[in-house]
Order: C-alpha cells, then sequence, then structure tokens
C-alpha cells in the first residue's frame, strides 16, 4: 500500500492539532483515509511533535502504549506503540488537572522509568534496559483521544501521539536492580473505592521489556533515549474515565504511591 503525500500527511497533522487546541474532536483518520498505514501515523505524529519543538516545547520522554495482551487483541496488533511526552504534560503530584483542558479523558497507573544512560537501538535488550535505567516511580498517565468517541485503530492512536494528554508521577525514584518488576502490584482508587488492580507482568510481561522495545523503536528513527528522559511502560490494567472532582490514587508494592484530582 502506498504510503500518502507529505501534504496529505501534514494536513492530517494539522487537524488533529487543531481538535487539541480547540477540545472539538475529529472522526477517525482511517475512515477518511482506508489506507494510512503505520507508516504514515508516525509522520503524522512527527510532524506534530516537531512543531511543538519549534514553537519552544521541550521532549522530557516518552510513553509506550498498548503494552497489553488485551489491548493488542483489541485493537488486532502485534507490538506496542510510542509517543512524545513534552514538558507540558507533565503535571506535579497535588496539583488538580482541568478536564476543561481536555476532551474526554481517562486515567491509567504505569510504572514509569528514568533513564541514567543514553539508550540507542537497534539490538537493545532487556538487560541493556535494566543497566540503563536509573530507577523506577509511580506514575499516572491521562490519556484522551483527539477522535470523536475513541473509535480509534492503530493508526489513528500512533497519529495522535499515541492518545497521551497528561503525566504525573510519585515523588520517590526506587532503585530497580534487585526487584521483580513482573510482580509489583498495584491497587488504583477512584474517589477512594478501589476501582482496578494489576501488576507489573501486564506490560509485555516485564515492564523493562517496554523501554528495551522502545529504545529499538526509536533507533528505526535515528532517535535515542537520553539520561533523564522519562519513560512510561504501559498501563497495568483498563483505563477508567474521570471528571471533574474525581479523586485518583495508586498504590504499588515497593514504589510507593502516587495521587492526582481533577478539576473542572
Amino acid at each position: 500500500m502506498a504510503p500518502l503525500e507529505e501534504t496529505q500527511l501534514a494536513d492530517l497533522a494539522a487537524r488533529l492539532r487543531s481538535a487539541e487546541d480547540d477540545r472539538a474532536p475529529i472522526g477517525p483518520l482511517t475512515e477518511e483515509n482506508a489506507e494510512l498505514t503505520v507508516a504514515d501515523a508516525y509522520r503524522i505524529q512527527q510532524i506534530n511533535v516537531h512543531r511543538r519543538k519549534e514553537e519552544g516545547g521541550l521532549v522530557r520522554g516518552r510513553k509506550v502504549g498498548l503494552t497489553s495482551l488485551a489491548m493488542q487483541q483489541q485493537l488486532g496488533v502485534d507490538e506496542p506503540d510510542f509517543g512524545a511526552i513534552f514538558a507540558d504534560m507533565i503535571v506535579e503530584e497535588g496539583d488538580p488537572i482541568p478536564v476543561s483542558e481536555l476532551i474526554q479523558p481517562r486515567i491509567e497507573a504505569e510504572i514509569a522509568f528514568v533513564m541514567e544512560t543514553d539508550l540507542q537501538g537497534p539490538g537493545v535488550s532487556s538487560a541493556d534496559a535494566l543497566r540503563a535505567v536509573a530507577g523506577a516511580l509511580p506514575a499516572l498517565e491521562i490519556i484522551d483521544s483527539r477522535v470523536a468517541d475513541w473509535k480509534i485503530k492503530l493508526p489513528d492512536t500512533i497519529a495522535d501521539n499515541a492518545s497521551s494528554a497528561r503525566v504525573v508521577c510519585g515523588g520517590r525514584l526506587t532503585p530497580i536492580a534487585d526487584l521483580d518488576l513482573r510482580t509489583i502490584g498495584m491497587v488504583l482508587s477512584v474517589d477512594g473505592a478501589v476501582a482496578a488492580t494489576g501488576a507489573g507482568a501486564a506490560v509485555l510481561g516485564n515492564p523493562i521489556r517496554c523501554v528495551a522495545w522502545l529504545a529499538n523503536k526509536l533507533g528505526e528513527f535515528g532517535v535515542p533515549l537520553r539520561a533523564g528522559d522519562l519513560v512510561l511502560a504501559g498501563a497495568l490494567h483498563a483505563a477508567v474515565g474521570v471528571a471533574a472532582g474525581t479523586s485518583v490514587q495508586a498504590e504499588f508494592a515497593e514504589l510507593g504511591s502516587v495521587t492526582t484530582r481533577f478539576g473542572a
């Protein structure tokens, strides 16, 4: 299948950016462009990442999505995807997140990593990733879709920066050399009631594999993970919808907890 022309990709990128800026979701890109490929979708994402950087945006890391078997089966894919985390997407723990800045937000509890050294694919193994990571943090990712009603296929979410919107991290960085990341359990509470549970094994069998996958995937674009980068390793559970007034806490064995709340 032939890739779309660069002018077409630029137009689709502009539509997604306008949808985010105006809080006005659009129809699925794949409905109007059945020929849209995964490669096209990453190019659309890159166009918007480049535009944000030109406007002064600072990339602080990456998120890995579609890391669970259930989500991959739902979208009919056999590998994850990724998106960029900009500095203005990171919210300090305790600061409210205005839902008026979002369209149709959902929240996910994830294990996040901070890179200690640069890491670039191809050929990165889980052992390589483990050595390159400074430690882990408890994290909440607020995902949002600029596509109406979350009617997304894989190219839709990739083009839409992997449906990422905001990130909240707990304050304690935990060394991971002696941890079994697979067995780290998590309990997500929404307004004081348990809403979901999960464990590290839910994401590619081990969260560190997500770092290795990301380094290798970014390597296809000639982009390294840099020391200090934040990497979100994917949701440990099905995403949960949130609204103004919602408060959320995720408690992780070994890693501690992270909380956030949503304002109007």
